[in-house]
């Protein structure tokens, strides 16, 4: 299937490493315009230099932090003027601080909304002029917590649903633009974090071995790979899925109670 991405412009932010990295590797071998973001250049660099070494092709990156609107504007004012558009903006920078609401302060509060859904309006609000221009696609990661909210996991599961109501409710406003606004829900997919807890819980095992153990109770039977994650993500943003707007997809091996 052809996508239709070659010399699209896209922006993923939060893409030093894990889904964001393996999702900017994916959107350039489609053919697409790739600018990295992220807030430290040391995993924007070596990102960016994966990705060339793997695909041939010449990214670009900005140093930033989304929580700052200032920031967020300099991204898009910094791709414009050397790209002369934008079609395709990725929201997956974020982070998953999870306890017992009693135990949050309110600087948690803050600092959780700020960059799950404050992060997110900055970069769109930035990012809408040129995207009204020509229409283009606006994709939100986040997490299946923000559909189904387990016990003792304030502030994150909150600001993500957040995020999904934003999602749809910028899908209506939007659509008039021809833009088109989606978001995945991530269940447990291969991560930093995830590697971390197979060494703590079962470092005599292998990473398949883990992966498959049924106490992670995924229908499909294990762990998820950015890969897969990725290459949906890059199919919502393409012109394939040119009808699709206004929803969240479940990446999660089919281990959410919820649609």
């Amino acid at each position: 299937m052809d996508l239709k991405l070659m010399g699209k412009v896209a922006v993923v932010t939060g893409s030093s490493k894990g889904i964001g990295k393996e999702t900017a590797a994916v959107l350039t071998e489609e053919g697409a315009r790739v600018i990295l973001v992220a807030r430290h250049k040391e995993g924007l660099e070596q990102a960016v230099q994966d990705i060339e070494e793997t695909t041939g092709q010449t990214l670009d990156f900005v140093v930033a932090d989304v929580t700052s609107e200032t920031d967020a504007k300099r991204v898009i004012t910094s791709v414009i003027e050397k790209y002369g558009k934008l079609d395709i903006l990725i929201n997956n920078a974020g982070s998953a601080f999870a306890e017992n609401f009693e135990n949050v302060s309110l600087d948690d509060w803050q600092n959780d909304l700020n960059l799950k859904l404050f992060g997110w309006i900055h970069m769109i609000q930035a990012a809408l002029p040129e995207l009204k221009k020509n229409g283009g696609a606006i994709l939100n990661l986040t997490a299946v917590a923000g559909k189904t909210p387990p016990a003792n996991t304030s502030p994150t599961s909150v600001s993500r649903a957040a995020g999904l109501a934003l999602t749809n409710t910028l899908s209506k406003d939007l659509a008039p633009f021809n833009i088109r606004v989606n978001a995945v829900c991530i269940g447990l997919i291969r991560s930093g974090q995830i590697e971390k807890r197979w060494q703590a819980e079962a470092p005599e095992q292998s990473w398949d071995d883990y992966a498959r153990d049924p106490k992670f109770n995924i229908p499909l039977g294990r762990i998820g790979d950015t890969r897969e994650a990725a290459n949906v993500i890059t199919f919502l943003v393409s012109d394939a899925a040119s009808y699709v707007t206004g929803t969240a997809v479940n990446i999660d091996g089919g281990s959410a109670p919820a649609l």
